[in-house]
């Protein structure tokens, strides 16, 4: 196996700086970083099956939860779960290739903020906040406003609807 060295590492060292005993230091620190790197992708690679497994179950929990906790409705929910199940092969090849691409640099990153033991900052942050005052809506205002929530209701139950019986059609014509 071959290992292709890549220079990502998100370190710096300046000369100016720094003195000599620094400046090697932070060129030992790189260095060290990098091998760390190395040692993620390696370990990605030689254990590939163990990276599937894991992607493989956060996302039947993710999606799972997902679908959860944008749809409501217990007809169309069952619906994406089945869509949610039938589309993990491709998730499995494309989570793969992006976990193999970024993970071991992201993964590595984090080790290094964690081993670098550098203080945040404790300067308070100062959140801007204006306040306005609100007008409430006037009587007729309010009544366009419910209509039109009762009308755009009314369109979401039809395309739900319409989704499923699409989804149902395709399902059979699939099984046929």
């Amino acid at each position: 196996m071959t290992i292709v060295r890549q220079n990502t590492l998100n370190t710096t060292v300046s000369p100016l700086a720094s003195p000599p005993e620094n400046l090697a230091e932070k060129y030992i620190e790189a260095e060290r970083m990098h091998d760390v790197l190395l040692l993620l992708q390696n370990l990605i690679n030689s254990e590939e099956a163990t990276v599937k497994l894991i992607l493989d179950c956060l996302y039947d929990v993710g999606s799972v939860n997902l679908i959860n906790q944008k749809l409501r409705s217990k007809p169309l929910n069952r619906v994406m779960k089945l869509i949610a199940r039938m589309s993990k092969p491709v998730f499995k090849i494309l989570a793969l290739n992006w976990f193999k691409k970024n993970c071991p640099q992201l993964i590595t990153n984090w080790l290094h903020t964690q081993v670098s033991f550098k203080k945040p900052p404790n300067t308070p942050q100062q959140v801007a906040i204006e306040v306005t005052e609100l007008e409430p809506y006037s009587i007729p205002q309010a009544e366009n406003l419910s209509q039109e929530i009762k009308n755009l209701r009314s369109q979401v139950r039809w395309l739900a609807g319409i989704s499923i019986i699409a989804i149902a059609v395709l399902g059979l014509t699939v099984l046929s």
